[in-house]
């Protein structure tokens, strides 16, 4: 633990987090799956999109960029394929709607593949591609925002961050997540730095006159990892959800509040099981692990990971023991907690 931060159990966190998503105006059931994928991510260690959102969501659905209520729409559809008008749908609700779909159609004829238009901000998303993985299949999740990303060689945004992730079963071991965005680092990292009060490392992103920066308050521009290779992805992403969805954000001005948090996102689920035994697929999974972990270290490494296994030992630890949570988050669920009068976790 970072000095000042303060232990929460999961369960009771996931609870408030459900209480004030219905006081938004959610479901029951709604405000449940939304509270699942943020306390999921804290779980993992990935606090970037965690509870130290819910201020920022509950502002976006009183500005109404962020919809409680959608009228989630389904407007085209194939044996294989689903397109999905969202209504600015909180994102968790309606893409966990979308990959189920997708896993019935990979069930069935071996491959399922939703597009999303017009969704609000989704969490992480490793949480959708395991759901896939969970059901023995290989799951992929992709999203694009409005711009806040420079591309390679560029001072100011162009491109969205836009985070993949693919998740694949595997053989006497959690399954393999790979979570990541185009950037060096997500964009909610900034937000969790603040809270904690430390500086972020040079590279991460850029001020508003385009140099880099390690002030976390002062940064607004994120920069793309491996240069042109994370630029180069994002503006594939960017093709294959929004574009694709008729939905175009680099295009659109920034200063509508609205299309700030627009995104468009992909869904897809594989079954393993038309092109390899799934027991053997998971066999070979397990036996990729191993080897890798077997290597040579290079020097300062103990260990080797496998895509996922750092937040698969964060998931356990904080199950047991509770989700750390810095000074700055802390303030804002205190402040969340007044504004709808619901009572804190123990400890906050």
């Amino acid at each position: 633990m970072v000095k000042d931060e303060i232990l929460v159990n999961w369960e009771q966190l996931q609870s408030f987090t459900k209480k004030v998503f219905i006081q938004v105006g959610m479901s029951p059931e709604n405000a449940s799956i939304q509270s699942e994928v943020l306390v999921w991510a804290n779980l993992r260690g990935v606090d970037s999109h965690g509870v130290q959102r819910i201020p920022g969501y509950v502002q976006s659905a009183r500005k109404g960029a962020m919809n409680p209520t959608p009228k989630i729409e389904i407007i085209k559809e194939t044996p294989a394929v689903l397109f999905i008008q969202a209504d600015r749908s909180f994102g968790p609700i309606v893409t966990k709607f979308a990959m189920d779909q997708v896993i019935e159609k990979a069930k069935r004829i071996g491959i399922g593949w939703g597009l999303i238009q017009n969704l609000t901000h989704q969490g992480a998303l490793g949480y959708y591609a395991l759901m896939a993985a969970q059901k023995g299949l290989a799951g992929i999740a992709i999203v694009c925002s409005p711009p806040n990303m420079a591309p390679f060689g560029a001072k100011s945004a162009g491109l969205h961050n836009s985070p993949i992730a693919i998740a694949v079963p595997a053989q006497n071991h959690p399954p393999v997540i790979l979570d990541m965005a185009t950037s060096v680092a997500a964009g909610g990292k900034l937000s969790v730095a603040i809270d904690k009060r430390v500086s972020i490392p040079k590279d991460w992103a850029l001020d508003e006159k385009g140099n880099p920066t390690t002030d976390p308050k002062k940064a607004r521009t994120l920069q793309p990892f491996g240069g042109p290779k994370g630029s180069g992805l994002a503006f594939m992403f960017e093709c294959l959800t929004s574009i694709m969805a008729n939905n175009p954000l680099v295009v659109p001005t920034l200063q509508d509040e609205k299309l700030i948090h627009n995104q468009n996102s992909i869904v897809a689920a594989i079954d393993i099981s038309i092109f390899s035994e799934l027991d053997s697929f998971e066999k070979n999974v397990n036996s990729l692990i191993t080897e890798l972990k077997d290597l040579p270290k290079a020097e300062g490494h103990d260990e080797i990971f496998s895509p996922g296994e750092p937040e698969d030992r964060t998931f356990n630890y904080r199950i047991e023991n509770g989700i750390p949570l810095p000074p700055g988050t802390v303030k804002k669920l205190r402040d969340t907690s007044k504004m709808f009068d619901i009572e804190l976790p123990s400890g906050l």
